[in-house]
């Protein structure tokens, strides 16, 4: 156990860069301020002192103002120490926060875009933000009381066996049976309890945010918060760890160590009365007062220095707990970027014996797949859905690389390329499409930065986005999400066109652009295609067969693995899966609802 902590703390200890040295000065004078916060109970024990060895001639004690006037001093000292101290700390602690949170950010860049696929951005915030956020109570707080409590502990413990070592031992008897009552809580098998309470919180905040953004999918059917299953789940799972916790673990153990801490006095008192007697007959009557005094004064410190250590234990616990989950973060896998980068050739895509499978999968997702698109060609990826369309797709600008065999642009590797060379040769076009919270102008010189003003609007209106410019209120400077302006699915679809042609890639990966459109956007977003796609190597993933039609090739996926390829009339005289798929597809596009409600089925065929 203490192992991992020191563990852990080097750990946090790695985040702070330059500001190490300003952590170690903080705790020094943290320690330093702790000693000083001691000193005014010394003058008052003096005070005492004094006064019982002149009682009842207090007169005759003239050091008391003396001492009076240290502890003033002493206790200002202190405070402005200490002050200094977390000045320090606190400084250092938002720097390793920042830190933390760059670093991570920097790791993030170099995750694979799929990755972000399977993360929740609910999740990689609360890993990051919330968990870097719980790293500056321990730097900013806990460790600098920590320390100051040790430095505390050890004078205390030295002063408590100088007068009479059995007084002295009764005030640390509380002080074992708090320590105690603390380890019951936080150590042991209890220790996993906290990481588990995080890691639940963790899954909370992923489903919340889920759940967030299917509220309007609830709102539809009539649900409540109940029927979305896995948020439910998320939060009595949170309940149960958290109520276990308090309830099962802490509420004996706790009850004992505050019982121990605020009473520490209760234990001085039966000692003091069973040596009193013998202090009486040998003459040192005086003296046993004097002491009893010096720990009654000091029990008190007992209290306040158990307290921050309970404090800084928890500290160090949640601090531990976040530093695993930004642990996580930092763990990702990242992309392998070749030293020496080979430029692509040419915008031609080749597929060599592709197999793929994603973590914690055991079947493959890609099986020995192999195709090729020329340059200028147009391919469509068709076949059942989960049969690898999507990921085949995801692996030409890397969003995952291949688990075997490889992926070719331009007659070059993609792992062998430069990454940000390969984005540029690649634009995408996805079904859900996101628009950043600003105005349309800047999502769509998102795509190439440098872009004048004029070239954005040359891309809208080549994406057919002139009606929405319209009717917005300040046009192209219209800023998206924010006063009541929002876009339809299809009119941001058409944004999005607009940014893939302002980039003016020469190789287009389509995955079924016109899924959620209307038919008049669906039209629209048609003509914005053909304007996107033209000279261009375009790899398409199709789910409505009409739309494949005047493709240069098919190629048809299932579960995996290649099936057939070739044109569309190739593949309807073969007769084989994707014939089954087009006949299929006719079939459904003929029914319709006739005005009695019942559906029937129309002579249309699609050509």
């Amino acid at each position: 156990m203490q192992e991992k902590k020191q563990s852990d703390l080097a750990v946090l200890l790695g985040y702070t860069g330059s500001y190490k040295a300003l952590t170690f000065l903080g705790l020094g004078l943290s320690a330093i301020a702790m000693v000083l916060g001691m000193l005014p109970y010394i003058c008052i024990w003096l005070v005492a002192r004094d006064l019982i060895a002149v009682a009842p001639n207090w007169t005759q004690a003239t050091g008391i103002a003396r001492y009076g006037w240290m502890a003033f001093a002493f206790a200002v000292a202190g405070i402005v120490v200490y002050f200094a101290a977390l000045m320090c700390t606190h400084l250092a602690a938002f720097r390793t926060a920042s830190n933390i949170r760059k670093q991570g950010m920097a790791h993030l860049m170099k995750a694979p875009l799929g990755y972000f696929d399977n993360n929740a951005s609910g999740l990689l915030r609360n890993r990051l933000d919330g968990a870097a956020s719980e790293t500056e109570t321990l730097l900013a707080h806990n460790l600098a009381d920590i320390v100051g409590t040790v430095a505390m502990v050890l004078v205390m413990v030295v002063l408590m066996f100088v007068f009479d070592w059995r007084m002295g031992a009764a005030c640390l008897l509380a002080a074992v049976a708090s320590v105690l009552a603390m380890f019951a809580m936080m150590g042991g098998k209890n220790a996993k309890l906290m990481a588990e309470y995080q890691a639940a919180q963790d899954t909370m905040s992923k489903a919340g945010t889920e759940y967030v953004r299917g509220i309007p999918v609830v709102k539809v059917f009539q649900q409540t918060v109940y029927s979305f299953r896995a948020f439910r789940q998320a939060i009595e799972d949170y309940s149960a760890k958290a109520e276990h916790y308090q309830a099962d673990v802490c509420k004996v153990p706790q009850a004992l160590n505050l019982t121990f801490t605020e009473g520490a006095f209760i234990f001085l008192v039966p000692v003091a009365l069973l040596i009193a007697p013998a202090a009486i007959g040998n003459g040192s009557f005086a003296q046993f007062v004097t002491n009893f005094v010096f720990y009654a004064v000091f029990s008190a410190i007992v209290s306040t220095a158990l307290a921050k250590i309970m404090f800084a234990a928890s500290g160090m616990m949640l601090a531990s707990t976040a530093l695993g989950r930004i642990e996580q973060d930092m763990r990702a896998p990242t992309m392998e970027i070749t030293k020496s980068p080979i430029a692509p050739k040419g915008n031609s895509v080749v597929f060599r014996d592709v197999c793929f499978t994603y973590e914690g999968a055991d079947v493959p997702a890609l099986d020995h797949v192999s195709f090729s698109v020329e340059p200028g060609q147009t391919v469509a990826l068709v076949g059942p859905s989960g049969g690898g369309k999507t990921t085949a797709a995801s692996l030409i600008p890397r969003f995952w690389d291949v688990t075997s065999g490889c992926v070719e642009v331009g007659g070059v590797d993609v792992r062998q390329t430069d990454p940000h060379a390969l984005m540029e040769q690649v634009a995408f076009v996805f079904q859900n499409t996101h628009l950043f919270k600003t105005s349309i102008l800047e999502n769509v010189r998102a795509a190439r930065p440098g872009a004048t003003r004029e070239q954005v609007l040359a891309a809208l209106s080549a994406a057919q986005c002139d009606d929405i410019l319209e009717k917005l209120p300040n046009g192209v400077d219209t800023l998206i999400g924010t006063d009541g302006t929002y876009l339809s699915g299809g009119e941001q679809q058409r944004v999005a066109l607009a940014r893939a042609i302002l980039k003016d890639a020469p190789i287009v990966v389509l995955d079924e652009a016109t899924a959620f459109a209307d038919p008049e956007n669906e039209a629209l977003i048609q003509q914005a295609l053909r304007k996107l796609t033209e000279g261009r190597t375009v790899i398409m993933i199709a789910h409505r067969l009409s739309t494949v039609l005047g493709a240069d090739k098919i190629v048809v996926l299932d579960e995996g693995r290649k099936v057939e390829e070739g044109t569309h009339d190739e593949l309807l005289r073969h007769g084989d899966l994707y014939a089954r798929m087009w006949e299929d597809y006719n079939r459904a596009v003929k029914w319709k609802i006739s005005a009695d409600g019942e559906a029937t089925q129309t002579d249309r065929e699609v050509k």
